[in-house]
């Protein structure tokens, strides 16, 4: 007998019947899928476009930065805010509202005219998917009973991981094919369709407890401290001096991170309950993560743009080397998912981050105009088989250290954690590359005139099309080996940064898998 679906004052209420949510399930994983997917994406496809986005505003490193980092400011700060606002006011609604806001920011930023709009529009897509990240989880969770949630959260993760995946790939080749912009107009079809999915068939759920606020004054500090923080890191990076405003910025930005704490142990409702860091186990696992995504992080940024800039491949490769990586932690991560109930945690979060230590360290022999199949293949292979041998124990170790009833928040603050990661990673290690670029470039271009030197700078090639023949020829070998040299001290400060976090998960990590706490 055919079940007859729910009408839209139920689904909008909450109040559909259990036949009812059972037959919207298959649409609940495609909203998911797809609103996450913009999310995810967005984080690949626009660092492979940022060599061709900087030529195109004659941008700096500087402006590089801030077009990742406007986003993971906004994303990472309001994760929490965001995850609150849907238990508060419906799941479903402020996922409709994440991708909405997701959709016109995307829109912004391929009609962007200036670099500031672009960063501008870059820190909107942020607000959005701050919205609609922790929202998929929570929608999922609430749409399938637990007996069937493992499968469906694994089904989200395994496509999000393909789109992941190919994304890049895509936004490669469009960028080749025609231009940058659509990299962030492909956006809008994607999100017009989850968002009809979703007002059609996806019950709205939120958190029945009663007496939960909102802590905006929590939400506001995180961005004004971090903005500040990343504000001197990336400035730093691009003057290479050392200024008293700019000590004053990021002195206010390590002060304003200790009033948010502050005002976290005071508030009644804290978007980042410090209490849950009394466990050992989650302390250890989000210090773990911290090391291992700033790595990460770091890593994948400089990447496409020293395949473009020092080795000469195309938009579409860079893009490709995401592929491996992706695909190897795809296919792998159910089976690792296993080792922690065989092993205990601290053997997998050993040896994980040791064996991505070991892919970061293959990318250093690559030398300028290095093959793809050889520079870049075997190491994002080795990396994503170290990625995927941790995430998965990572991710059990952080649910299981909390009360059940927290295990949505004890995801929510790791999965800030690692955007606060990469946030970090792209302002600090963004600084380092270009100190170290400036003086490999220096030694290396020495016999040419100090102000045909002075016109090119880190990851603006583009600049020696206004020299002289001579001079360009001269400074082009130089200026490629010095992008390499910068890649290769971010490679070997990655591997460092794991081998910090297997450390962690040496001495940090329980034994064998500690049961899950009690209540709620």
């Amino acid at each position: 007998m055919k079940i007859a679906p729910c009408d839209d004052g139920q689904i909008q209420a909450g109040a559909c019947t259990e036949p009812c949510r059972r037959e919207a399930r298959p649409i609940v994983l495609m909203v998911t899928i797809l609103g996450s997917s913009l999310a995810f994406v967005d984080g690949t496809v626009v660092t492979v476009a940022l060599p061709v986005i900087g030529e195109q505003f004659g941008g700096s490193l500087s402006f590089m930065q801030w077009v990742v980092n406007a986003y993971a400011l906004f994303l990472a700060a309001l994760l929490l805010v965001g995850g609150a606002a849907g238990d508060l006011y419906g799941r479903r609604r402020v996922f409709n509202i994440g991708v909405v806001v997701f959709a016109l920011a995307s829109l912004w930023c391929g009609l962007a005219e200036t670099a500031g709009q672009l960063v501008a529009a870059r820190a909107l897509q942020g607000f959005g998917g701050a919205l609609l990240v922790p929202n998929s989880l929570a929608i999922i969770s609430a749409a399938f009973p637990p007996e069937e949630r493992g499968r469906a959260i694994g089904t989200w993760a395994g496509f999000s991981a393909i789109a992941a995946a190919l994304g890049p790939v895509l936004g490669g080749w469009l960028i080749d094919l025609g231009s940058w912009r659509l990299v962030f107009l492909i956006n809008l079809p994607v999100a017009a369709v989850a968002l009809a999915l979703s007002l059609w068939r996806v019950p709205e759920s939120r958190d029945q407890t009663a007496g939960r606020r909102m802590d905006w004054a929590g939400g506001l500090l995180a961005v004004l401290a971090l903005a500040a923080l990343t504000y001197s890191l990336t400035t730093f990076g691009e003057s290479r001096q050392v200024s008293q405003p700019l000590v004053l910025v990021g002195v206010a930005g390590v002060l304003g991170l200790l009033v948010f704490l502050w005002v976290e142990q005071r508030s009644g409702d804290p978007m980042l309950p410090l209490g849950l860091f009394r466990s050992s186990a989650f302390a250890g696992a989000n210090l773990l993560t911290l090391f291992l995504y700033l790595a990460l992080s770091g890593v994948l940024f400089f990447l496409p743009i020293t395949m473009i800039e020092a080795h000469g491949h195309t938009a579409m490769l860079a893009g490709a080397a995401f592929l491996p990586f992706t695909l190897v932690m795809a296919f792998l991560s159910r089976w690792a998912g296993s080792l922690l109930d065989r092993f205990g945690a601290r053997l997998p979060l050993t040896v994980g981050p040791m064996i991505a230590a070991a892919g970061f360290l293959l990318f250093i022999p690559a030398a300028p105009g290095a093959s793809f199949w050889s520079a870049v293949v075997p190491a994002m292979l080795v990396l994503g088989l170290g990625m995927a041998v941790t995430v998965a124990p990572l991710s059990t170790v952080v649910m299981n250290a909390v009360p059940a009833g927290q295990s949505g928040l004890a995801s929510g603050v790791n999965n800030a954690v690692s955007r606060l990661s990469g946030l970090l990673a792209v302002a600090g290690l963004g600084a380092f590359a270009a100190l170290v670029f400036d003086q490999s470039f220096a030694a290396l271009a020495a016999g040419v005139e100090p102000a045909a030197r002075a016109a090119v700078a880190y990851g603006s090639d583009g600049a020696m099309t206004q020299l002289s023949a001579a001079n360009a020829l001269a400074l082009e070998d130089a200026y490629r080996q010095a992008m390499v040299d910068a890649f290769r001290a971010i490679a070997f400060i990655g591997a460092a940064l794991a081998v910090l976090s297997a450390l962690c998960g040496f001495f940090l990590m329980p034994r064998s898998p500690q049961p899950q706490p009690q209540g709620a």
